[in-house]
């Protein structure tokens, strides 16, 4: 009897490169599709983050366009990396007594998420 296995493999962008491993050679050799998603557009990023903010109760406008072009940037439009920065820079305005994430709260968390 023959058995017939689809499988769906799904993970971050090095996953690639792991893929390239040659004790993988033969999963790679059998793999039929690929496809990369790529990151949200800067809109996307910004509907992204107001949509996490609405979820947890907050409406109002909490980082500034600028925060969220470097959130955008720097995460490549990946969610996790847009998550990780938001989150860091939320605690960087926080630590500075800021109402608003700005561009220099969203800098800060820089480090904290890259480790700089």
């Amino acid at each position: 009897m023959t058995l017939a296995l689809s499988c769906l493999l799904v993970g971050r962008p090095t996953i690639r490169r792991t893929m390239k491993l040659a004790v993988l050679a033969a999963l790679e050799q059998r793999t039929a599709l690929r496809y990369t998603m790529p990151g949200m557009t800067s809109s996307e990023t910004a509907s992204y983050v107001a949509h996490h903010l609405k979820i947890a109760g907050r409406a109002d406008q909490l980082f500034t366009e600028d925060a969220l072009t470097l959130i955008h940037t720097t995460s490549r439009g990946y969610p996790r990396g847009v998550n990780n920065h938001s989150l860091q820079a939320l605690v960087a305005a926080f630590a500075t007594g800021k109402n608003l994430v700005d561009a220099a709260a969203a800098r800060a968390s820089m480090s904290e998420v890259v480790g700089d």
